[in-house]
């Protein structure tokens, strides 16, 4: 198998989150991913790149507008220095009520300003070491630098940037100018290739002399692994329960069949029930069609379908609607399985 197994680790605390990435790390996981809510992508990138030695450490994914792109561009660069080069620069818009309501920062246009954002991080991360005047105009991140020089070496001028999509725009964008490509969490195979790979390869051909093989396409998967592959299935409803609360996946859950399942949620969830608390009304098809959940057998023949589809699959472990000790419980029977997988392609 081609696919490269990576992994976004979990903790109560950040010791324990970065002990996870060291399992994971011995276990084979090529990269080790923090993403951004409950904690900063960037402090527990930090933490997993001082904690682990060969994995690259992603962020999976940073806010982009809720820092300026030049303070993007040096933690970048001094996550990559901590890390010795392993650094990989996830970014992504989020929604717009999270920008303004949450951060009060601009929204605007995502895709034309996502564009200007990463345009800005590259020009700092080349000039930034010369003392030249860094210039870009902009509706959204016009950028004036003057008299700046860090008086520090660079690790890498070229820090990968990878770029987070669903929409077909920002799709493209992410074909055209990014380094890779993650998922949402929930993303089967069938509409990976269907529905999102196509916009991919559009914004592909738009980029001069870049292939499909310049682009990283990492598929993010909600993972629950269990010897019982009910309650496994019902570990992982709570993440799908989550995500049917928002109107604007409809089209996605709509592609497998699932747009009257995923309304009973919205009505559930109106009613009062909290997003976090929604397992009950999300059944086993729902799981399965979007979700990797189910005994071990089950989820290594689910995982091997994005083979040929995806480059990467990032998997993370439940921990909508149950405790740290089921997380704990999934995290483990994961790390379990990525040594299966990496033990088999030695």
């Amino acid at each position: 198998m081609s696919l490269r197994i990576t992994y976004q680790p979990w903790g109560e605390t950040l010791a324990e989150l970065v002990e996870a990435g060291r399992r994971a790390e011995d276990a084979g996981a090529e990269v080790l991913w923090s993403s951004e809510l409950h904690r900063s992508a960037t402090v527990t990138a930090a933490a997993l790149a001082t904690g682990t030695r060969t994995a690259r450490v992603g962020t999976a994914i940073t806010l982009a507008f809720t820092r300026s792109p030049m303070i993007t561009a040096l933690e970048a660069l001094d996550l990559d220095e901590l890390s010795g080069g392993r650094f990989v620069l996830g970014l992504g818009t989020g929604v717009q009520r999270l920008n303004e309501d949450w951060h009060n920062v601009t929204f605007g246009k995502p895709v034309p300003h996502l564009r200007e954002t990463v345009r800005n991080i590259r020009l700092f991360w080349e000039k930034s070491t010369s003392g030249e005047t860094m210039e870009a105009e902009g509706d959204w991140e016009p950028m004036r630098i003057r008299g700046y020089e860090r008086p520090f070496a660079v690790t890498r001028p070229d820090i990968p940037v990878y770029l987070a999509a669903m929409g077909p725009f920002m799709m493209r964008l992410a074909g055209q100018i990014a380094d890779g490509w993650i998922s949402h969490e929930l993303c089967s195979p069938k509409y990976l290739a269907e529905r999102l790979l196509p916009e991919l390869e559009t914004g592909i051909a738009r980029a001069e002399g870049k292939t499909r093989d310049d682009l990283d396409v990492v598929v993010s998967a909600c993972c629950s692994v269990d010897t019982d592959g009910g309650r496994a299935r019902r570990r992982a409803a709570g993440g799908v329960g989550f995500y049917a609360t928002v109107k604007t996946y409809a089209e996605m859950f709509e592609f497998h069949g699932l747009g009257d399942a995923q309304q009973r949620v919205i009505e559930t969830f109106r009613a009062g029930t909290g997003a976090d608390y929604l397992a009950d009304v999300v059944g086993d098809e729902m799981v399965d069609a979007l979700t990797l959940a189910g005994t071990r057998d089950e989820v290594v023949a689910r995982v091997a379908e994005y083979d040929g589809v995806a480059d990467s699959v990032k998997l993370s472990p439940p921990t909508h609607g149950i405790d740290a000790a089921e997380t704990r419980t999934a995290q483990a029977a994961i790390i379990d399985m990525i040594a299966e997988f990496t033990g088999a392609r030695r």
